[in-house]
């Protein structure tokens, strides 16, 4: 009776082991995906377009200066009045006939700046936005790198688009100095028109700092906040050999700004440029997001795998 009971659970044992080591895995990755990860913040600004002053339509006045609705000049009485015969002309139907055309092109003319005009008002109330993001991925031995951007966030400008402007330029810079450090890299570009671009901006960056347990450095519009340091993270000194440092770049531009599919490490320093090269004119909002940002504290292979699938290697 065993040997019947065990050959009809036989089959059944490898399914169930496979089930096991599946979910073992499954927690595994979840495990380093839930430990304790820092990241540090840059950012700042405002959507809404500065108002612009409106001058109305020119109007054109004789050489004189002045306006004479009885005669000497300009579009006045004595250009109608002959039409209908005071004051000498060709009078009668066909006059009649010209003065009609003559004030439907008017109306049309007025209408036709009108429309012009509410339309030019309404793109400059709304117009065309950028929303980009470019992620670096970098190894763990860039430490420099770490450093320079906490330096970055302690001193930066946040709160005017000249500040704002000389973050993405610093950082920009800090990543290009260090191309042997570079493995992975993503990047898109979001063209929006105003109304719309501040939600399409704040979903990349809380999408971005859900990735963190804690902000554990920020400066955003001039308000800087620190935790206190940390020496090392549990698991920190133990985790597997490859580590990583993630930096992403976000940026919502007036200007047009389309970023290359980033497939080699020059793609990478072609949309690195781009990035650094927008004019604080133009900026209506930035963030620059890192992790980790803490001391001892690292992402591994797996948590890239997880937090980070859309990124290639370069």
């Amino acid at each position: 009776m065993y040997k019947k009971l065990l050959s009809t659970i036989k089959p059944l044992l490898k399914p169930v082991l496979v089930a096991c080591l599946m979910l073992t895995l499954a927690l595994g990755h979840a495990d380093g995906a839930l430990a304790a990860r820092t990241g540090g913040r840059i950012g700042g600004g405002s959507f809404s377009v500065p108002s612009r002053g409106y001058s109305s339509p020119r109007t054109y006045a004789p050489p004189s200066g002045g306006y004479y609705p009885y005669g000497g000049g300009g579009f006045g009485f004595p250009f109608l009045i002959p039409f209908f015969g005071i004051g000498g002309g060709f009078g009668g139907l066909f006059s009649i006939l010209i003065f009609i055309g003559i004030a439907n092109f008017l109306v049309q003319s007025f209408r036709r700046i009108g429309s012009s005009e509410s339309t030019e008002l309404g793109n400059s109330s709304n117009p065309a936005v950028s929303v980009a993001r470019l992620q670096v991925g970098l190894l763990a031995n860039a430490r420099d790198l770490q450093k320079e951007l906490n330096q970055i966030a302690e001193a930066a400008d946040t709160g005017s688009p000249q500040g704002r402007a000389e973050v993405l330029q610093e950082t920009t810079l800090a990543l290009l100095r260090h191309p042997e450090f570079w493995v992975y890299a993503g990047a898109e570009t979001q063209q929006a028109r105003l109304e719309s671009a501040e939600a399409q901006f704040n979903r990349l960056s809380l999408g971005e700092r859900s990735k963190f347990t804690a902000e554990t450095l920020s400066n955003v519009n001039n308000v800087l906040r620190e935790a206190e340091p940390q020496k090392a993270l549990p698991g920190g000194e133990t985790e597997e050999p490859s580590q990583y440092i993630v930096v992403t770049l976000l940026a919502a531009s007036l200007s047009k700004l389309q970023l290359p599919t980033i497939n080699s490490s020059e793609d990478l320093r072609q949309a690195l440029r781009q990035f650094g090269a927008i004019p604080s004119e133009q900026l209506l909002a930035i963030e620059v997001l890192w992790t980790p940002q803490a001391e001892g504290d690292t992402l591994t292979s797996s948590d890239m795998i997880v937090e980070y699938p859309n990124l290639k290697l370069v």
